[in-house]
Order: structure tokens, then sequence, then C-alpha cells
């Protein structure tokens, strides 16, 4: 190979080695972030909770309320339910969502757990539909945004893919302006009335692969590096043996 042509090829190899490097070096980045992250779901899911009003005031400066712990009393309107598909150990069915009123009028959207597809209709699990004033603790969740492979949702149908909170409050409330909290609460996994909805669906083991993809871009980075080495070892060996 000419020296002009070993020079290119040079170039780019060190323009991927680069690439590579980079890679490496960002999901080491992204390594520290998700540890914080975890470490910071696991101190507020696991602190006591605070009150409804303490998170609304996160979300209104601007701060992430996710994944704090938050106690609310008030009544439930079981009349104005949707429903979340939602699988859950295998099983397909629903995530019941429903406003939950506070006695100063404040309102709540709550996801009060999973219910299998063939108990969809509230009139088959009259036990949970708790009537008198009750009190309910599930972690903050902010609104979802719709992911490239989800469906729309289905609002007349009362089938739901992704938690859309306006669409969702204007839907339970006909059209009606009514202000609620800017999140959602995942209720944990106290016991309902009849067992259902079950609550304690927040998945809070978040994966964290990053270390695994940084040693992956810093692998090819050294066996690039070694394939070229061995490569320009074998031109120059050519090249010595035809002088």
């Amino acid at each position: 190979m000419r020296e002009k042509g070993l020079l290119g090829l040079t170039a780019l190899m060190l323009a991927a080695l680069a690439l590579l490097l980079g890679l490496g070096f960002w999901q080491l980045s992204r390594l520290h972030w998700k540890q914080g992250l975890i470490a910071q779901i696991e101190t507020r899911a696991n602190s006591a909770p605070i009150s409804l009003e303490e998170a609304e005031t996160l979300a209104r400066e601007g701060r992430d309320p996710s994944y704090f712990r938050v106690s609310v009393e008030g009544r439930f309107h079981h009349g104005r339910e949707q429903y979340l598909y939602a699988v859950s150990d295998g099983r397909v069915g629903w995530h019941v969502v429903t406003p939950l009123e506070t006695a100063d009028g404040q309102m709540v959207l709550i996801d009060r757990g999973f219910v299998p597809d063939a108990l969809r209709d509230p009139s088959l699990r009259p036990a949970g539909q708790i009537e008198s004033v009750t009190t309910a603790t599930g972690v903050v969740r902010v609104p979802d945004t719709q992911g490239l492979f989800v469906p729309d949702n289905e609002p007349q149908a009362n089938r739901w893919f992704w938690r859309d909170l306006h669409a969702m409050a204007r839907t339970m409330f006909q059209q009606r302006i009514i202000e609620v909290a800017p999140f959602f609460l995942d209720a944990d996994a106290t016991p309902v009335p009849g067992g259902w909805p079950e609550g304690g669906q927040t998945r809070l083991d978040i994966p964290n692969n990053h270390l695994q993809y940084a040693i992956t871009w810093f692998l090819l980075a050294a066996a690039l590096v070694v394939v070229y080495a061995l490569y320009v070892r074998s031109l120059y060996r050519r090249r010595n043996s035809l002088e």
C-alpha cells in the first residue's frame, strides 16, 4: 500500500477510534446519571409520605416530584374511573385510574392498580369501590408522552394506552374545566376490600446496563487498534521481504 493510502486508512481508523471511545465515555456519564437517579428513587420511595400540597408545590416550582410518596384523604369518584391498558405478571388487563377529591375540593387522579380484563366492569368488584372518605397513599408519577409504537388513546371507548393527564381529566369531567394535580399517584400495595384493584404496580427497579455498554465500546476500540496494528505490521513485513 502506498504511503498516501496508509495515511488515509490511519485517518479513518483514528476517526472510528474517537467515535468508539466517545461512545464509551458517554455511557460512563450515563452510568453516573442512572446511579444518581436510582438512588433518588430509592430514597423518595422509602421515605415518609409528603402531603399533596407539598408535591404540587414542587411541581409548580419546576422541580420533578416523581417517586415521592404522597398520602391524601378524600372520596373517590368511581363513576368517572378510566382504564389504562396494562400487563401485570403475565396477566392482561387494566389499571383503574380514578379521581379523588379532598375535603377542600382538590382533585388528584389515582392509579388505583391493576384489574384483569374479566374484572374491568366495576360491578364485578363492588367491595373495592370504597364510598366513604378514605386515605390513599402512592408515589408520584408525571404524565407520559406517547411512544413511537404506543397506540393512540381511545377516550370514547375508555381505552387508554398512555397516561395523558389532561385528556383523561377532560374526559372524566366531560369537558368541564376541572383543575387537577399535575401528576398521577400510583397507589401502593395497601390491600383493597375484595382485593381489586391490586395496587403496588409501580416499577421501581430501573435497568442500569450502561457499564456493560461502556465496556463493549471500549473493547471494540481496543480490537480496532489491534487489527490496525496487525495490518500495518503485515504491510511493513511484506515490503521488507521484497527489498
